[in-house]
């Protein structure tokens, strides 16, 4: 018997959202969609009940693309979904699942196997966060009120509450996936991403704390600062080393500015280069079309696992600092007293987040970490991100259904043909091979060097680069839906023709 009439059982019988059996007007659709939004921003505040005091995020810049919110009920994100998904990839690249996605019984398999597995990871990543890496500290007064002392017991147990907690939240965001996917506009995880960056974008321009806290403003205030004269750049003058350094990098942050309209104009100008392959229908004289396949083919969603898989390192190493402590090897992970890695392999396979991590030429990094070190970390990011985003772009167009195959069967189904090739699903899918494995690699490697540049950079609201990208990546798509969704409203005809099927 294979693994798969073993897990059968199991997988079948995990719990899911059902689909509608009909059309969703598209009003509905939002409505869920806004519904599913506000719950995501109510349980972002709703903060875990017995937590300590907790110094920093531990995610860090890692936020923008898990998503959640420091020590609230989301405070894994997206983590684990993506996690999941990554393991799925691999597997799947790999050919040892043995699913087709084509049969239904199989994909009824395939996402009570994801769903399985994200529960497995909440688990692997919410335990050691909470109990040994001391991410997530209990409240001393909170194991007194509950247990009546402060002892290991009783701090084991206000723990254990708070990991209750984490695990819920995590499968709350499980589930507002599903419903936003299947009764929303787009993914749960693309609106959760686009939430958190926007948020963080929003607070970068336009947070006003006051001129007295001018360093914590947002770019607009502290630029009405600097032109009221309640800051002054450079010591007072702008036309020095110094006052240029602070205009570009320091307090102006004009680089930041720069980069951020950079990212959303080169964004949206490689969402618009395609290669145009025309189609005619074979019964229908004169009904023409064309499909596209665009430069970024496989979409900016592959670069979350890209970073996730970071994340992951990341993590595995604080973990280790947290439990070695001084007997950890230098080699391994050189980590300060504040958890900060500035030596060892963690070191290296560390992403630059932000100017400070390389600008060592102007006095941007601390002094304990040797130039050498910085250029080798920079070469070691951008290496794996330009070959992580083009490898994890091809799983995820061949998962997806996105593959020359696919493609060539879906193109044969509809009714439509190439222009002077025979009208055979195995010639199509020669010609889609010219194309897609090769724009698949190419887009996958851009995204991966525009995500690194970005970081490098900095941008607006200390967002992350590949959280920015994929913020704009995903609201253009989703532009693109909603579009598209109003044109199946206004002309029901043309639902038959995506598939949407009738009322």
């Amino acid at each position: 018997m294979g693994w798969k009439e073993a897990a059968e059982p199991v997988l079948t019988r995990m719990p899911s959202v059902a689909r509608p059996e009909g059309h969703v007007p598209f009003r509905r659709k939002l409505g869920w969609t806004a519904g599913i939004l506000v719950l995501y921003f109510f349980l972002t505040n709703v903060t875990l009940f017995g937590l300590g005091t907790v110094e920093g995020d531990f995610y860090g810049q890692f936020r923008s693309i898990l998503a959640g919110q420091q020590g609230s009920v989301l405070q894994l994100g997206i983590g684990p979904i993506v996690t999941a998904s990554i393991v799925l990839q691999l597997l799947g690249g790999a050919d040892l699942l043995g699913l087709d996605t084509d049969d239904p019984r199989d994909q009824i398999l395939y996402q009570g196997l994801q769903k399985l597995l994200v529960v497995v990871m909440i688990f692997l990543t919410g335990l050691p966060m909470v109990f040994a890496g001391n991410f997530l500290p209990a409240s001393d007064a909170v194991a007194q009120s509950l247990f009546g002392s402060t002892g290991g017991t009783a701090t084991n147990g206000v723990k254990t509450l708070i990991f209750a907690q984490i695990a819920v939240g995590g499968i709350l965001i499980l589930f507002m996936d599903e419903i936003v996917s299947k009764w929303g506009v787009g993914s749960g995880v693309g609106l959760f991403i686009i939430a958190g960056v926007s948020q963080q974008l929003v607070g970068g321009l336009f947070a006003w704390q006051g001129l007295s806290q001018a360093s914590q403003d947002g770019f607009i205030a502290t630029w009405i600062a600097i032109i009221t004269g309640e800051i002054q750049l450079g010591s007072g003058s702008v036309l020095t080393p110094t006052g240029i350094q602070d205009l570009l990098l320091g307090t102006g942050d004009i680089l930041a500015l720069v980069t951020t309209v950079l990212i959303f104009g080169i964004v949206v100008y490689a969402e618009s280069v395609r290669v145009e392959i025309p189609l005619s229908h074979a019964r229908v004289k004169g009904a023409r079309g064309r499909f596209p396949v665009k430069l970024i083919y496989a979409s900016v969603l592959p670069m979350i696992l890209v970073r996730a898989l970071q994340a992951n390192i990341q993590f595995l190493g604080r973990i280790l600092n947290s439990q070695l402590g001084a007997t950890m090897p230098v080699w391994l992970g050189d980590y300060t007293q504040q958890g900060q890695v500035v030596g060892g392999v963690f070191y290296y396979l560390a992403p630059i987040q932000a100017r400070s991590d390389w600008m060592w030429f102007i006095g941007l990094t601390p002094t304990a970490v040797e130039p050498w070190q910085i250029i080798i970390r920079v070469l070691v990011d951008l290496t794996f991100m330009l070959i992580g985003g083009a490898i994890f772009a091809i799983f995820w167009v061949e998962t997806t259904g996105m593959g020359p195959e696919a493609t060539a069967k879906q193109i044969q189904n509809s009714g439509m043909q190439i222009p002077g090739f025979r009208r055979n699903p195995q010639v199509i899918e020669k010609v889609m091979e010219r194309y897609i494995p090769q724009v698949t690699v190419i887009g996958g490697a851009l995204v991966g060097l525009l995500a690194v540049m970005a970081n490098m950079l900095g941008t607006i609201g200390q967002v992350s680069g590949t959280g920015l990208l994929l913020t704009v990546s995903i609201t253009y798509k989703l532009y693109e839906e909603i579009a598209e969704e109003q044109l199946m409203e206004m002309h029901p005809m043309m639902r038959n023709m995506f598939g949407g099927g009738g009322d």
